[in-house]
């Protein structure tokens, strides 16, 4: 019986011919060179170190040879595989450091250089004002109505016993709307919302009236044709003028500070009865310095109007003037602002400059 064939020498497979490896090693070598960035470089490894890779391929077919050729031919593919790798680990750290040097100076800031800052706006002093007075009367229970800017002339004039020639209906204080004898006028007052008011609802009744009303002045130091009002309105059983002083007092103390008191002027208006004008206490000098630019030395601010509502206004409302008494009072918060901080020239407030808005901050 014979032996083994010790002698026996297969034909080596083409894929560990040295040639063919040597080759493998200087292409994927080659490739890693030329990778110019992390992602061409991570497209490359299935190439050159993927299973289907030249290396790969030659490492299985290791396993056919005898074990004499084993060894040599492991050392050969394990070297040129190590080689891949090498290559590949060294172009990673390479290109990693190309790329942090370039999102430096990408994102490097010279904290030295001014910024170009866009400017904010501020909020206008007017409407910090509104809300402040909104504040104040939601506080004591009442609540906020709100109307249209366009309103019918019944509701701007003849409900609140403005008669057909009283001068106010003239086109010189009042702008109607086209066409000539539409019957509607931007409003002149936010008297119109107290009438819906009333319309709409039973008594008791509290209600604040803020809003924008038009009329026909030209813009000067203490005038414009669009200004902004805020008027109350309370109807009840039993209310008086008493409670209308008290309701002021409260009001204007909250606004311009503790221990300011009001007075009432008798005055008239068509839509209260009787009525009469608010002066509101100085709160500069308290009446105590002759030369108070605030208050001329009278120790006294006019506000605006007030009364007891009219019993044809409540009646055109549909409301007993027999159970329900009532009172109503308007202010211009221009001109309380105005007051309050001493602005001289209404253009300050209407022309919208920011820089005048910017120094009352958030709160006024």
């Amino acid at each position: 019986m014979s032996g083994p064939n010790t002698n026996y020498d297969p034909v080596e497979p083409a894929a560990l011919d040295p040639r063919t490896i040597d080759e493998a090693v200087a292409s994927a070598l080659s490739a890693v060179a030329e990778a110019g960035s992390l992602e061409e470089l991570k497209a490359l490894r299935p190439t050159h170190t993927g299973d289907r890779s030249p290396l790969a391929l030659a490492n299985r077919e290791i396993g056919a040879l005898p074990p004499s050729a084993k060894a040599e031919a492991g050392k050969r593919v394990g070297q040129a595989r190590g080689r891949v790798s090498q290559a590949f680990a060294a172009r990673q750290v390479e290109l990693e450091a190309e790329r942090d040097e370039r999102v430096l100076a990408q994102e490097t800031q010279d904290l030295t250089v001014r910024v170009a800052r866009r400017p904010v706006g501020a909020r206008h002093p007017v409407s910090l004002v509104s809300e402040r007075v909104e504040d104040i009367f939601v506080s004591m229970g009442w609540e906020i109505a709100e109307g249209p800017e366009i309103e019918s002339e019944w509701l701007n004039f003849d409900a609140l016993n403005i008669g057909p020639d009283h001068p106010a209906r003239q086109e010189a204080d009042t702008f109607y709307v086209a066409p000539t004898g539409s019957g509607l006028v931007l409003r002149t007052h936010t008297s119109p919302v107290q009438v819906r008011t009333m319309l709409d609802r039973e008594p008791p009744i509290y209600v604040l009236c803020p809003g924008k009303t038009f009329r026909t002045d030209d813009l000067d130091a203490t005038h414009t044709p669009v200004f902004h009002q805020f008027e109350g309105l309370v109807v009840a059983e039993g209310i008086t003028m008493a409670h209308l002083r008290g309701t002021l007092d409260a009001f204007v103390q909250r606004l311009f500070g503790d221990g300011i008191v009001t007075r009432l002027r008798p005055n008239y208006f068509p839509f209260t009865e009787p009525s009469a004008e608010i002066d509101c206490q100085c709160w500069i000098c308290r009446g105590q310095d002759p030369s108070c630019r605030s208050c001329g030395g009278t120790g006294w601010i006019e506000l605006g109007g007030s009364g007891m509502v009219n019993r044809r206004v409540l009646r055109s409302a549909g409301i007993d003037p027999d159970r329900y008494t009532g009172f109503a009072f308007g202010l211009g918060i221009e001109r309380s602002l105005m007051l309050r901080h001493g602005i001289g020239d209404m253009h300050d407030i209407v022309e919208g400059d920011v820089r005048f808005s910017r120094q009352f901050g958030m709160e006024i």
